[in-house]
C-alpha cells in the first residue's frame, strides 16, 4: 500500500462536512464513558473500523474522540517511515453512486496492518469497531421499504438535519491486531474474514439497536384469536357461562385491547427528551453498570427478560429511558391496571407498556389471552420488563418473588421457542425515592393511595434535586442453562400445541425467582445516603457529631472496598467527607453548632424515612454488625465460635435479605471481615481470641447496631418457641407481630419494617424450613435452646425483660 496522505482538496472537504456537523448533531456515545468502560487504551494508535462509507459520521465519531481523548482518526498511524490510514468503511454504502472499491481498500488497508504486525511483533495497534446511528425507528407490517436509495449523500444529510439530536454513536471493544493469529500464507484469507465478521457484527449491532419489526396491533390480535389456545379457552368460556361463542370471543379481545402495548417510536423519541430535560432537574446524575453485558446478549439474538427491583413508579421510566441510551430497545413493560389512568396510561401504552390485571385467579379466559400475548412477544422478539416483587417495596427492602410471570416466561419456552431467554436481574437505587412518606403512612394503616393525574401533578411540582439514581445490571441467568442444570429432563416437556405445567414446574420457578432476588442484591449500589442513613438511625439519638459521621463512614467504606459483598456492588470512589457533604446537600439533617462543632441529627419524622435508605443496603452490613455484636456482647470470643454462632444465624439472614453466600463463601466472608476490623483497629486478636479495644468502643457500637431490630425480630420469635414448641405457624407470626409492635412502642423502634407482616412471614417460614417448628415438639427443644443461648446475650437486658413480660401476659 502506498504511503497514506490527506490531500488539500480532502482536508477542505472534510472540514466543510465539519460545520453542520457542529451545528445539527449532538451524538450521545454508547457506552457513557467508552474508554474507561471498555479499557479502550488511548496510548497505543487506533483503526476505526466504520459499517459503510460516510463522511458525516466520520465527523461524528471524530468529534467524540476529541471528546475523550483518542487519538484522531483522520491523523492518520504512523509505523516506521510509513504513514497509513486511521480509519477504514468496511462496505461501500448505500446508494447506486456508491464506490464499488470500498470493500476492496478495506481489505487492503487490513492485509497492510497484518503484514506489519507479523514483521514487528512489538506493533500493536488495535481494531476499534464504531458507528452512528441517526435515529433508530424499527420497521413495520406491511409498510414497503424503499427499494433504491439514489442521493444516498442528500438523505444522509436531511438525516442529519432533522435527527441529530436523536444521533447515538456506539463504540465496541477494540481487538489487538497481537491477538490475531496468523501466517504469511493466509493474511489475505485473514483480511477477508475480518472485513465479514466486521460486517455482521455491525448488522447484530443495528438489529440489537432498532429492534424487531413493530407489528399490526389488529393483525396480531386476529391471529391470536385463531390460535389453539385461546379458540379452546374461548369455547370453554362460551359453554361455562351459557353464552355464544361469538360473545366469548369478543371478550377476548377485549382483554387483549386491555392488556397489549402499542408502541410508537415517536412518543419515544418525544419521551426521551422530555426525560433527558426532567433527569437533569431532578437528579444530579444517573449511574449505570455493567450495561455492556446486556448489549452483547441483545447482539447475539437473545431473548431478554429484565427483572428490576421496584422501588418507585418512577422505575419503569428510568429503566427504559437508561436502555435506549445505552443502545439497546427498551422492553415492554408489565404494568399494574392502577397505572391505565388517563392521560399517563395511553402514553406508557406506546412506551410499550401492557397492563395487567392484579389477580388472575378465577379467570381463565383471561389468564388464557394474557398468556398467548405473553408468548406472542417473546416469539416476535421484544424484549419484556417484569417487577419480580409484583409491588413496590415499602421498607426498602427486596420483598418476597411474585413467581406467576416467571412460570409462564418458562412455559414459553417449553412451547419450543428457538430464541434464547435470558433474564438479566436489574438493581435500581436513589438517594431519593418519591412515593418514600407515602410508604411510611401505608405501613403505619393509611389506605394506599390511588394513583391519579392530579397526584401526579402534585408531586411534580413537589420534586428539587434528587441526588444520583443508580441502575446496575447483575448476573444474566440463561433460562435454558438453568434448566439444564436442575431439570436436565426439561426438553422431554416441550410442546409448542399448549402450555406445559409438568411436576417440576413450580419448585423451579420458585429456585429460579430466589436466585433472582439475590443476583439483584449482588449488584446494589452503595450511595451517600444510605451510608449515612445506617449509621445516624445506628445512634442511640439519632445524632452524632460530624467527625464522628465523617469516621465512622470511612469505615464502612473501608469495610465495604476491602472485603466486598460481590464484584457487581458498587462502592463510591469519594472521601468519608465528600460523601457527607454530598447527602447534606439533600437537606434530610438537622445540622446544629456549638461551641464544640456540628451535630448531625434526624427528627422523628425524618428517622421513620431514613429506614427506607438504610434497608436497601442491609443485606450488605448485616453480616459485618453481626459479627462485632458477637464481639461486642462476649468481650472476648473466638474465630470458631463467631462462625458457629453466625453460621446457625445465617440461614434465617439469608432468607429475609435474599443473601446468596453458600457455607464455604460465608466462612471465607467471615474471616476476611475479621481481617478488616484488625486492620482499621477496631479490634485486636490476641492467642486466638478476639477482643475489643475500648478506645475505639463508640465506633464499634454504631457498626454492631445495624443489626439490633433483626435479632430482636429472631429473639422474640424463638422466645415464643421456647415457652410453646407446638404452637402453630399462624399463632407463631401473629403473636410475634403483636410483641414487636408493643416493643416498637415502649423503645421507640421507629422501623416501619420491624413488625411487618411479610418480614414474620418469611422468618416463620424459614423457622419451619430450618426445623425449630414443626407443630408436633419432635425432639426441637435444644434445637430451640441452642438458638435462644446465641440470642440472649446479643440483646439488651432491658428489651428481653419487654419481651418476657409481654410474652407471659
Amino acid at each position: 500500500m502506498s504511503q497514506w496522505a490527506m490531500s488539500f482538496w480532502a482536508k477542505t472537504y472534510f472540514s466543510l462536512i465539519n460545520i453542520p456537523v457542529k451545528l445539527f448533531v449532538r451524538s450521545k456515545p454508547i457506552p457513557t464513558e467508552p474508554v474507561t468502560e471498555l479499557e479502550i487504551d488511548p496510548e497505543n494508535p487506533i483503526l476505526y473500523v466504520l459499517p459503510y462509507n460516510s463522511k458525516i459520521d466520520l465527523m461524528v465519531v471524530r468529534s467524540l474522540c476529541q471528546k475523550f481523548d483518542l487519538p484522531d482518526p483522520l491523523a492518520g498511524i504512523q509505523v516506521g517511515d510509513q504513514r497509513l490510514p486511521g480509519f477504514i468503511f468496511i462496505d461501500k454504502g448505500p446508494g447506486i453512486f456508491a464506490s464499488p472499491k470500498q470493500k476492496q481498500r478495506a481489505i487492503e488497508t487490513l492485509e497492510t496492518y497484518l503484514k506489519l504486525h507479523q514483521a514487528d511483533a512489538s506493533l500493536n495497534i488495535q481494531l476499534l469497531p464504531v458507528s452512528v446511528m441517526f435515529g433508530r425507528e424499527p420497521d413495520k407490517e406491511g409498510k414497503k421499504k424503499p427499494t433504491l436509495q439514489v442521493l444516498s449523500g442528500t438523505r444522509k444529510f436531511f438525516k442529519m438535519i432533522t435527527s441529530g439530536r436523536d444521533c447515538f454513536t456506539r463504540f465496541s471493544k477494540t481487538v489487538s491486531f497481537q491477538k490475531i493469529t496468523h501466517t504469511e500464507e493466509d493474511i489475505q484469507a485473514l483480511a477477508h474474514k475480518l472485513a465479514r465478521v466486521a460486517r455482521i457484527h455491525f448488522t447484530k449491532q443495528r438489529s440489537a439497536a432498532v429492534g424487531p419489526t413493530l407489528p399490526n396491533r389488529q393483525a396480531m390480535f386476529a391471529k391470536l384469536i385463531r390460535s389453539a389456545s385461546l379458540t379452546e379457552a374461548i369455547n370453554e368460556e362460551a359453554k361455562s357461562k351459557n353464552i355464544s361463542v361469538e360473545k366469548a370471543q369478543k371478550s377476548a379481545l377485549s382483554m387483549l385491547n386491555e392488556i397489549a402495548a402499542n408502541f410508537t417510536y415517536m412518543t419515544l423519541r418525544m419521551t426521551n427528551f422530555v426525560l433527558t430535560w426532567a433527569w437533569s432537574r431532578l437528579y444530579q446524575g444517573l449511574k449505570v453498570r455493567n450495561a455492556d453485558p446486556v448489549r452483547e446478549l441483545a447482539q447475539n439474538g437473545h431473548e431478554i427478560v429484565y427483572a428490576p427491583c421496584h422501588r418507585s413508579h418512577m422505575d419503569y421510566l428510568l429503566l427504559s429511558y437508561v436502555l435506549y441510551r445505552q443502545g439497546l430497545v427498551p422492553p415492554h413493560i408489565a404494568a399494574g391496571i392502577n397505572l391505565n389512568f388517563w392521560p399517563a396510561g395511553p402514553i406508557f401504552r406506546r412506551l410499550g407498556a401492557f397492563f395487567i390485571r392484579r389477580s388472575f385467579r378465577g379467570n381463565k379466559l383471561y389468564t388464557a389471552v394474557f398468556r398467548e400475548y405473553l408468548a406472542e412477544l417473546f416469539i416476535r422478539g421484544y424484549s419484556v420488563e417484569y417487577f419480580i416483587e409484583g409491588g413496590r417495596s415499602r421498607t426498602g427492602r427486596l420483598l418476597d418473588p411474585k413467581t406467576g410471570m416467571l412460570m409462564m416466561t418458562i412455559q414459553t419456552m417449553l412451547r419450543g421457542d428457538p430464541r434464547p431467554i435470558t433474564i438479566v436481574p436489574v438493581y435500581i437505587g436513589y438517594e431519593h425515592v418519591l412515593e418514600v412518606a407515602t410508604y411510611a403512612n401505608e405501613l403505619r394503616g393509611a389506605a394506599k393511595q390511588k394513583e391519579s393525574l392530579w397526584q401526579t401533578i402534585k408531586a411534580f411540582f413537589k420534586l428539587k434535586k434528587l441526588g444520583y439514581g443508580y441502575v446496575n445490571f447483575g448476573e444474566p441467568v440463561p433460562i435454558n442453562q438453568f434448566l439444564n442444570t436442575h431439570v436436565p429432563e426439561w426438553r422431554d416437556s416441550i410442546d409448542p400445541t399448549e402450555p406445559q405445567r409438568p411436576s417440576w414446574l413450580t419448585p423451579t420457578t420458585n429456585q429460579l425467582a430466589l436466585e433472582l432476588m439475590q443476583k439483584i442484591n449482588r449488584s446494589a449500589a452503595v450511595n451517600a445516603m444510605n451510608l449515612c442513613a445506617s449509621i445516624l438511625l445506628a445512634s442511640q439519638h439519632k445524632a452524632l457529631t460530624k467527625p464522628l459521621l465523617i469516621e465512622q463512614l470511612g469505615h464502612y467504606l473501608e469495610i465495604l472496598r476491602s472485603v466486598p459483598y460481590s464484584n457487581l456492588v458498587t462502592i463510591p470512589e469519594r472521601s468519608p467527607e465528600y460523601m457527607f457533604e454530598h447527602a447534606r446537600g439533600m437537606d434530610k439533617f438537622i445540622i446544629t453548632t456549638d461551641e464544640a462543632g456540628e451535630i448531625i441529627s434526624l427528627s422523628p419524622e425524618q428517622a421513620v424515612l431514613m429506614t427506607y435508605y438504610r434497608n436497601n443496603i442491609q443485606h450488605l452490613m448485616i453480616i459485618p454488625s453481626l459479627i462485632m455484636r458477637l464481639i461486642i456482647s462476649h468481650q472476648t470470643i473466638t474465630r470458631t465460635q463467631i462462625i458457629e454462632q453466625v453460621q446457625q444465624l445465617f440461614p434465617l439472614i439469608k432468607a429475609e435479605l435474599f443473601i446468596y453466600h453458600n457455607d464455604e463463601e460465608l466462612v471465607i466472608y467471615i474471616n476476611n471481615l475479621i481481617e478488616t476490623f484488625i486492620k482499621l483497629s477496631l479490634i485486636s486478636e490476641t492467642e486466638g481470641s478476639l477482643s475489643v479495644l475500648n478506645n475505639k468502643m463508640v465506633s464499634m457500637q454504631l457498626l454492631s447496631s445495624n443489626a439490633n431490630e433483626t435479632l430482636q425480630r429472631y429473639t422474640i420469635a424463638i422466645s415464643l418457641l421456647r415457652k410453646d414448641p407446638t404452637i402453630s405457624r399462624v399463632e407463631l407470626e401473629k403473636e410475634s407481630r403483636l410483641i414487636a409492635e408493643r416493643l416498637s412502642l415502649l423503645h421507640g423502634i421507629n422501623a416501619p419494617e420491624f413488625f411487618d407482616k411479610g418480614v414474620f412471614a418469611t422468618l416463620v417460614s424459614t423457622l419451619r424450613e430450618q426445623g425449630y417448628l414443626n407443630d408436633k415438639d419432635e425432639g426441637i427443644h435444644e434445637k430451640i435452646q441452642s438458638m435462644y443461648d446465641i440470642l440472649k446475650p446479643l440483646i439488651p437486658a432491658d428489651v428481653m425483660q419487654t419481651i418476657a413480660k409481654i410474652k407471659n401476659d
